[in-house]
């Protein structure tokens, strides 16, 4: 689901037409410089296929590539950071014009991006940001504010329990160890909840974003912990999977134990629309159109803002039952 935020930084910038998929097997453009109409050559590496949110994001930027006339060399990373440096190397070697790439994990980049600004590719990060201290090795990062995010799901638990003074056990289903929205989700949830010490986290750890580990993982909460109120997941995939293992216990997902959990896919949507999912916070994967635009504009040498916010909501039981109907991903 576009913004209407979306739409204005498009504007004049995009042409909007049928969406095709995207090739890019040939090296056409890949020496173009400047804007004099040759085609933009752009080096994307995709973090994997971990969640239905990543789909929804690489079919996203597959679909703009072609629509804005982008020739787009796509890799998969398959979640490991050394066949993402391999593939930007190789970017690099291709003489791309722009490499763009959604990080696996934040540290250890400084050196493959100084070699990219060494050849003179302009770099943009997407969806996930890097802790480099050298904001020159890359031109603009757009994406969500993670740690926000975070916030949004604390501040709907806070309000949920108002007045309410017995203790609230929480258990946590973290993104991958390391990642920008796992780290940051983890700390915005952690702010608000601490002013209040009947919020108790009783246990924390990683789902590797997917629906298997989800629900592997929920299942070990359960059988360690028999006094769970609420499962706060980092993404909807192990939300999902979770309400599997909560379901196998004998539980009641989104009665017996609160869910909150963090992107509104439409598998995530149709189970908050149901009541097994209690509060989702909008994460959108649809950053292809944004990404095109500001490829067009850093290889024209234009001035970008190096941080781009992207605009998103949350729902709740009612608002997702409205939304799911018109829901793209």
């Amino acid at each position: 689901m576009l913004k209407k935020w979306s739409a204005a930084v498009l504007a004049g910038a995009l042409a909007v037409g049928a969406l095709a998929g995207c090739g890019g097997g040939d090296d056409a453009g890949s020496g173009d410089s400047g804007g004099g109409g040759g085609k933009i050559t752009m080096g994307f590496s995709q973090v994997g296929a971990e969640s239905g949110w990543r789909t929804a994001n690489t079919k996203s930027i597959q679909e703009s590539a072609a629509t804005a006339g982008i020739d787009l060399k796509f890799s998969d990373a398959q979640g490991k950071q050394e066949n993402q440096i391999k593939a930007i190397r190789s970017f690099i070697a291709q003489r791309v014009d722009v490499i763009a790439f959604s990080p696996v994990v934040e540290s250890g980049w400084d050196t493959v991006l100084k070699e990219a600004k060494d050849a003179n590719i302009p770099v943009i990060l997407t969806d996930r940001s890097v802790d480099s201290q050298d904001k020159t090795l890359y031109k603009s990062f757009i994406g969500s504010d993670f740690v926000l995010e975070g916030k949004k799901a604390g501040e709907w638990l806070v309000k949920e329990y108002e007045g309410k003074p017995e203790p609230v056990n929480i258990v946590e289903l973290q993104g991958s160890p390391g990642a920008a929205p796992a780290n940051d989700r983890k700390a915005g949830f952690a702010e608000v909840i601490k002013a209040d010490p009947k919020f108790k986290v009783i246990a924390s750890q990683t789902g590797q974003f997917t629906r298997t580990d989800g629900k592997e993982v929920m299942e070990a909460f359960l059988k360690a912990h028999q006094d769970i109120d609420v499962l706060y997941a980092h993404n909807d995939d192990m939300g999902l999977g979770a309400i599997e293992a909560i379901e196998a216990a004998g539980k009641k997902p989104g009665t017996d134990i609160k869910i909150i959990t963090v992107d509104a896919v439409k598998d995530g949507m149709t189970a908050l629309a149901a009541g097994k999912i209690n509060y989702i916070v909008e994460c959108s994967p649809l950053l292809g159109p944004q990404l095109m635009d500001l490829a067009k504009k850093v290889k024209a040498g234009e001035t970008v803002e190096q941080r781009v916010v992207t605009e998103e909501t949350t729902f709740t039981q009612e608002q997702a039952k409205a939304a799911l109907p018109d829901r793209k991903y």
